[in-house]
C-alpha cells in the first residue's frame, strides 16, 4: 500500500471515527469520484448496530452534499464547449432532462449515472435547492433500502 495511504486509512479507520467516516466517504462518493459508501455504512452497522438512524442520516447528508457539489460543478462548466453537444444521444438527454427539472434528481441514487446527473442539472442550471432537495430523497431511500436489505433481509454472518 502507497505510503501516503496508510495514515489517512488509519484516520479514518471504524470505529474510532464511524460516523466522520462515513460521512467522507458518503461525500467523496457523491462526487464525480468512483468510491462507494455503502461498504462503509455496513460496516459501521455491522459494529454498531444501534446507530442504525444516525448513520443513515449522516450517509444522506454527506450525499447529499456531495451530489450539490456536482451541481456546482455543473453549473460552472456550463461554459466550457463540450466535444458531444451536438450528438443525437446527448441532445436527447440534454432535452428529457430539461422537461422534468429537478425532479430528475430523485435518479441521484442510481450507480454510474446518478452524479453525472447531478452535474448536468447544474449544467443546465435547474434551480439548486429543489434539485438539492429531490436529491437528498432519492438518496436517504437508497440508503434506507440498501442498509435494510443487507442487515435485515439479506444478512451476512460475521466470521
Amino acid at each position: 500500500m502507497q505510503d501516503w495511504l496508510a495514515p489517512i486509512l488509519a484516520l479514518l479507520a471504524l470505529p474510532r471515527f464511524g460516523l466522520t467516516t462515513l460521512f467522507v466517504a458518503a461525500f467523496i462518493s457523491a462526487t464525480l469520484v468512483p468510491v462507494g459508501s455503502e461498504p462503509v455504512l455496513y460496516g459501521l452497522l455491522r459494529l454498531n448496530p444501534e446507530m442504525f438512524w444516525s448513520a443513515i442520516f449522516v450517509a444522506t447528508a454527506g450525499n447529499t452534499l456531495g451530489g450539490m457539489l456536482d451541481w456546482w460543478i455543473g453549473y460552472g462548466a456550463h461554459e466550457v464547449v463540450d466535444k458531444y453537444s451536438h450528438s443525437k444521444h446527448h441532445t436527447r438527454a440534454l432535452d428529457w432532462l430539461a422537461r422534468l427539472g429537478p425532479k430528475a434528481c430523485l435518479l441521484s441514487w442510481l450507480p454510474l449515472v446518478g452524479d453525472p446527473l447531478c452535474a448536468v442539472a447544474g449544467w443546465l442550471k435547474l434551480p439548486f435547492w429543489p434539485c438539492a432537495f429531490y436529491m437528498l430523497i432519492g438518496k436517504f431511500l437508497r440508503y434506507i433500502t440498501m442498509t435494510t436489505a443487507l442487515l435485515y433481509i439479506w444478512p451476512v454472518a460475521p466470521g
